[in-house]
């Protein structure tokens, strides 16, 4: 098979890019927050759990916990019982308690903006930061999320499967101005039409743009 290049890839990037916002033109990240802390922990609980799952969790998680520091002034074990729905609640609530301690030790209690500082946060990698960079600060970001790791690759945007090197490759062809925006409009067509398991080609907008799809 030849080689596509990268012309060719960033313009089949702006035809998918227009056709999804067209069906999506309301397309928004699924996890409700009225601040950065409090999106910065439902991103940490959104790992291997949906998001409506998450939302009704930090419906009261939020209501209870209003600062990183109140987060601390709990033990881990109530902690634990608070997210146990969303899965792997020992390991969230133990990196919601990292988390927050450098937000208190380092930030004064506040989330930070810059690559770097999210991510020497504990339990906040690329995906997480993006998320909150993007949402909240807005600044420019590709998160890549199960539904952006599967969707570019059934579209051959990618053949990698490393998250960074992912991030990497569609950060190439994807223009800054859609970075955020690509990550909400993946999600809403992986959920709508892309499913994993019983994807629905018949009825996919993208069919002629999707190699896997032919």
């Amino acid at each position: 098979m030849p080689r596509i290049s990268l012309k060719a890839q960033k313009s089949r990037m702006v035809e998918v890019v227009g056709c999804l916002k067209k069906t999506y033109p309301e397309a928004k990240g699924a996890l409700c927050f009225s601040n950065p802390l409090e999106l910065l922990i439902a991103t940490i609980l959104s790992a291997q759990c949906t998001d409506e799952r998450v939302n009704r969790v930090t419906t009261s998680l939020f209501k209870t916990y209003r600062s990183a520091q109140d987060y601390l002034d709990i033990p881990l074990d109530v902690l634990e019982k608070n997210v146990f729905s969303t899965g792997f609640y020992h390991n969230k609530a133990v990196n919601i308690k990292k988390c927050c301690r450098a937000l208190v030790d380092l930030h004064n209690g506040e989330v930070p903006h810059t690559m770097d500082d999210l991510t020497a946060l504990g339990g906040v990698g690329r995906k997480t930061a993006n998320v909150v960079r993007g949402n909240v600060f807005g600044i420019p970001g590709i998160a890549v999320d199960t539904h952006v790791k599967r969707l570019s690759g059934l579209l051959g945007f990618t053949k990698q499967t490393h998250p960074v090197k992912i991030e990497t490759d569609l950060m190439n062809i994807v223009p800054e101005s859609h970075w955020t925006a690509l990550g909400h409009l993946f999600a809403h067509h992986g959920r709508a039409i892309c499913i994993a398991r019983r994807p629905k080609c018949d009825e996919c907008i993208l069919s002629d743009l999707c190699p896997s799809a032919k």
